[in-house]
């Protein structure tokens, strides 16, 4: 009796447990990392689902305050019907609702399916009764079809058809680059609906420097031989630096005649995992590891619009382009340079979006391990801070020799306020 007793309430633990709510985050980047889905669209993945399992967390807890009305024309949300002593486990269907929505937003379709069922069984086999199961897959639902009608009028679908690219030999502008020369990846981006900001440009940059090659003093050719020298003289810390922030969904290595391809995270689920080392150092609760976790994809999503409408805006030409054009033919970047624009840098734009949001939850003197490319054989770094974190991310990408300096110092300043304007607008926490 005791032991049946004692199984009863196991599954009130194990749901609770915010660890899992991280596995189950982490389920949807490895789907992303393994479909090369492009770091914008794996930030609207992200976003969307996080949202929909924030929403189920605030519908039994409280202490936090929907997003309905708050981001993007989110409409309110169904209520949990909890008449006649219905029970609801809301922990669990904040983890059901994150993964039907990360499964109706990626491919290949059912994706994350599996790991639906192996919920349901973890369930059953905690002792979860089935109408505590039923009423908490019914009400997990209402969330999950009102959160997919609504991420359907963000105009993504409407993007996926829309007008190329077009690459011209005007000097100074953005053509594809070496060894992929692939065109550029999603010129359309900022046409998709913001979460917070009131329109892409709201944090709009100053102009990058004026492309010129023939004044050896002028501000563009400074910047373009600083990523030469420096790239030609890095340091072992240097490219350590470079490698662990590379983040590049998909690298395409060149020996020879033999091709081939090799994955890791984007950056924004880079700091997705962030955002699971950093609520398990601080010890958060579940409530605040989903509030985090969802506070921060929103700026990921809300950065990357941010940042690619200006990357369409100014199609800089890449350094690599430039150097190999107009003095020295051979150079190479230390990591490989990304299909799109320069100016301004999306590392360190969506880095400093994310470490403001990051610092309202847990603080800024958050000492941290960053574990997140063991998985790609690449060592731990141990970071004092989110902030510190984003900033090496942003100079690792000059390090790396994809990006001119001001890429960098404007991608960051711009993503700080950015991040500064989300932290101040979204109401998550009622005020204790």
């Amino acid at each position: 009796m005791i032991s049946c007793k004692q199984q009863s309430h196991d599954y009130k633990k194990v749901f609770s447990d915010p660890i899992l709510y991280c596995k189950t985050v982490k389920k949807l980047n490895d789907v992303v990392l393994e479909n090369n889905f492009p770091p914008m669209i794996g930030s609207r993945n992200y976003a969307y689902a996080n949202i929909a399992a924030y929403e189920c967390m605030v519908a039994g807890d409280n202490n936090f305050i929907s997003l309905a009305g708050q981001v993007g024309h989110l409409p309110a949300m169904p209520k949990p019907d909890t008449s006649n002593g219905k029970e609801i486990d809301f922990h669990l269907a904040s983890l059901f609702a994150f993964t039907k929505v990360g499964n109706a937003v990626t491919f290949p379709e059912g994706s994350m399916m599996g790991y639906y069922d192996e919920l349901k069984r973890m369930a059953d086999s905690t002792g979860m009764p089935s109408t505590v199961l039923e009423n908490t897959i019914t009400f997990s639902d209402s969330i999950v079809a009102v959160v997919m009608r609504w991420s359907k009028k963000d105009n993504y679908a409407q993007t996926r058809s829309a007008e190329k690219y077009t690459v011209t030999d005007e000097e100074g502008r953005w053509v594809p680059t070496p060894p992929m020369y692939a065109q550029a990846i999603e010129p359309h981006w900022r046409e998709i609906r913001c979460l917070v900001m009131d329109t892409c440009s709201q944090f709009m940059p100053v102009r990058p420097p004026k492309f010129d090659v023939k004044n050896k003093n002028s501000d563009y050719w400074k910047a373009l031989t600083e990523v030469m020298t420096v790239g030609d003289s890095l340091t072992v810390e240097q490219k350590t630096i470079a490698d662990f922030w590379d983040d590049n969904p998909f690298k395409l290595n060149v020996s020879g005649h033999v091709m081939f391809g090799t994955k890791k995270f984007s950056p924004g689920g880079h700091w997705m995992n962030i955002v699971g080392i950093a609520a398990q150092k601080a010890k958060a609760d579940f409530s605040t590891t989903v509030a985090a976790y969802t506070e921060t994809s929103i700026a990921l999503f809300d950065a990357f619009i941010s940042c690619w409408d200006e990357k369409f805006r100014s199609n800089e030409i890449r350094p690599e382009t430039a150097i190999n054009k107009y003095i020295n033919e051979e150079w190479h970047p230390y990591i490989q340079t990304p299909p799109f624009p320069a100016y301004t840098s999306g590392h360190a734009t969506i880095s400093a979006a994310a470490a403001e949001v990051m610092t309202s939850w847990f603080g800024d003197n958050l000492n941290y391990t960053d574990t997140s490319s063991l998985e790609f054989g690449l060592p731990s770094r141990t970071l004092g801070s989110f902030r510190q974190a984003a900033k090496e991310a942003a100079l690792s990408r000059l390090y790396g020799g994809i990006h001119y300096r001001h890429d960098n110092e404007e991608g960051s300043r711009c993503g700080k306020l950015l991040g500064e304007f989300i932290v101040q607008k979204l109401k998550l926490k009622k005020s204790s």
